[in-house]
């Protein structure tokens, strides 16, 4: 299956003005020369990276089928490596789902998955991070998250991963010939220079988990919940934050009955905003399932914007909803400034001790962009601007690092206590193998498969 040419729709379903169906194997102009008819040429005899205008035949038919415009690109010189062909027709769900048809019954098969980014990775024009970043490229809701995807895949974390196995490698090959070949003036590998070594590795492994917390964020998005008593202006701020009028509005406490979810863009950061019943002791049923559900969804957050009304006094409820929250990243938010102050905003300050305290007119559009400016600090504190820092936000990735950091404090362990420099190669060696987990040298396949899998048809 890996030799035979491969077919999908690369372009989302749906009205549009272009489709685009692409095929990837040896047999790939072959099977588009079956259906192509242009004015000049056949597809064999363009030039390679050509677009070529013509018409699609139905060759049980002999009847025009579709007007495409064909890109040829030939192997090695392609994504994967292989003969590529991208038929671009009109993009309707008819159109497109014709050709793709046309090209099935000409000899091509329907790709999995992520198959043509599984053959650039097999064919080995990128390696298994890179590959990754592919689908993280795709899924990047934020200018910022495009950028750390976009440096991935063009292998800055791949070129730092090979220069540290390749500095283990050489560790071990010397501890290797230092115990079987004696007789020879290699250089001796003491316990001094292999713990230097190793703690050189580990100083860069730390390094690159020190952006995790970060690049996950990036990745994955902020889970971020609203939280506060029946209206201080929940929805309000949710409706703020993504522009638009997303959840009701009305003074009537108790409007919100159910969790509310919208993808938002702060700064660069994306959050996952969830905007929650208001949490009260309630006798109404459909309320206080909703109570329930915000109760849930709070346990999960990354961040909780707590929100107060800055007309009403601090409540029992409030300071509840402080200690519920207590050990987790809060921005403390006083809604209604354009009210009557009855609230003690001292008492606020001290309850809040460390978190920011952020006073809000939602009303009046007032105190959004410092609410925005305290979710980028809480975060990033500036640092993510560095360009030159190497970005890791995998979660698969993540667990490699924090694995070899761990193996690799074993074999410091063990020099440190004066073992043989043989015990501590076999950590050496794991943390070797661990690390090109990541780059996809030493993995299994059915995690390749498994992995590639998340990817959608036709990447």
């Amino acid at each position: 299956m890996e030799h035979d040419t491969i077919a999908a729709i690369s372009t989302p379903m749906g009205e549009g003005a272009i489709a685009i169906v692409r095929l990837s194997g040896d047999e790939a102009i072959k099977i588009a020369d079956q259906l192509y008819r242009g004015k000049k040429k056949a597809l064999k005899e363009v030039d390679s990276h050509t677009i070529n205008y013509g018409h699609l035949i139905d060759p049980e038919t002999n009847e025009v089928a579709e007007e495409v415009m064909v890109s040829v690109m030939k192997a090695p010189h392609t994504f994967t490596k292989e003969d590529i062909v991208e038929i671009n027709c009109h993009g309707g769900l008819v159109s497109v789902n014709r050709v793709l048809q046309l090209v099935l019954r000409a000899g091509g098969r329907l790709a999995e998955p992520g198959e043509f980014t599984k053959r650039a990775f097999l064919n080995g024009r990128i390696d298994l991070s890179q590959a990754e970043a592919v689908i993280d490229l795709i899924r990047a809701k934020t200018d910022r998250a495009m950028n750390v995807a976009l440096n991935q895949m063009e292998g800055r974390l791949s070129k730092l991963i090979s220069t540290l196995r390749q500095e283990l490698l050489e560790t071990v090959a010397h501890v290797e010939v230092n115990i079987d070949y004696p007789e020879y003036d290699a250089e001796e590998m003491t316990h001094d220079l292999l713990l230097n070594k190793m703690k050189d590795v580990h100083h860069h492994i730390e390094r690159i988990l020190t952006t995790a917390k970060q690049g996950k964020i990036l990745r994955e998005g902020l889970s971020t919940v609203i939280v506060g008593r029946p209206n201080v202006g929940k929805s309000s701020l949710l409706n703020s934050l993504v522009h638009e009028n997303k959840a009701i509005v009305t003074d009537v406490p108790g409007t919100t009955r159910d969790v509310i979810e919208e993808y938002v863009n702060v700064r660069g950061v994306p959050l996952r905003l969830v905007d929650t019943a208001g949490i009260r002791e309630t006798e109404d049923i459909v309320e206080r399932i909703g109570v329930e559900r915000s109760r849930k969804v709070l346990k999960e957050a990354d961040l909780i914007l707590l929100v107060l009304n800055y007309s009403d006094e601090l409540t029992h409820e409030d300071e509840q909803l402080f200690e519920a929250v207590k050990g987790m990243d809060v921005i403390v938010i006083v809604n209604k400034t354009d009210l009557p102050e009855k609230i003690d905003m001292d008492r606020v300050k001290e309850i809040a001790q460390e978190h920011p305290v952020v006073t809000t007119s939602l009303l009046k559009e007032e105190g959004v962009d410092q609410l925005e400016e305290s979710i980028s600090q809480l975060f990033f504190r500036g640092s993510l601007e560095a360009q030159d820092m190497t970005y890791v936000s995998n979660s698969r990735h993540i667990a490699l690092l924090e694995q070899s950091k761990s193996t690799l404090e074993d074999a410091v362990s063990a020099i440190e206590s004066g073992l043989p420099v043989d015990m501590a190669q076999i950590d050496i060696t794991r943390t070797w193998e661990l690390l090109g987990e990541i780059i996809g040298d030493t993995v299994s396949e059915s995690l390749i498969d498994q992995l590639f899998s998340q990817f959608c048809l036709g990447k």
